[in-house]
């Protein structure tokens, strides 16, 4: 009776593919730490009483902080799916400034047309938008209702289940490689 040799070639995909999965998964938990270093600093700038003048160049690395804009004209508008202060579904209605996108207010109805120009707006700097940020208005503009709060809590963080998943899947890779290897032995 001969015994069968482990395939090499086969032996070091699999071990290359099991190590890139754990590696993965270390790497995912890092970003763990990185995505609640990131919540926990965006928690701090929403709870900062300090009403930024102006919005900053670095937008999006001052998100949830509270900023004063000054639109010069809205030159468009748009409508789009939202909530309002008391979580009702409804539409969001988006002003575009030279330089910013403003959510000026709430409504049930998409089509309404908001009585709003231009003027000064105080609110909070929110992900979203084609820059990757708008502004939400607080006070809300031209009657309508106010938006939700911009809330980093609503940030989704699975970065530990996704590191799970790929050691997982190592574990996984591993029995299956072993039972192929047991089953090609007999």
């Amino acid at each position: 009776m001969t015994k069968r040799r482990i395939p090499i070639f086969a032996t070091i995909i699999v071990a290359a593919a099991v190590a890139a999965m754990i590696w993965l998964g270390f790497w995912q938990l890092d970003r763990l730490e990185q995505k609640e270093a990131l919540l926990a600093r965006h928690a701090a700038a929403q709870g900062d009483p300090q009403v930024l003048e102006a919005i900053p160049a670095d937008a999006l690395a001052n998100l949830y902080r509270r900023t004063r804009f000054s639109c010069s004209q809205a030159v468009g508008w748009n409508a789009i799916a939202g909530r309002n202060h008391a979580d009702e579904t409804g539409y969001a209605h988006i002003a575009t400034c030279p330089g910013a996108e403003v959510v000026i207010g709430w409504s049930r109805d998409p089509s309404h047309q908001p009585v709003w120009t231009s003027g000064t707006i105080t609110g909070t700097i929110a992900p979203g938008g084609e820059a990757g940020w708008r502004i939400v208005a607080d006070p809300p503009l031209a009657g309508l209702e106010a938006n939700a709060r911009p809330d980093p809590a609503s940030i989704p963080n699975n970065h530990l289940a996704y590191a799970v998943q790929w050691f997982l899947f190592a574990i996984v890779a591993l029995v299956i490689y072993i039972l192929a290897l047991r089953r090609r032995g007999r």
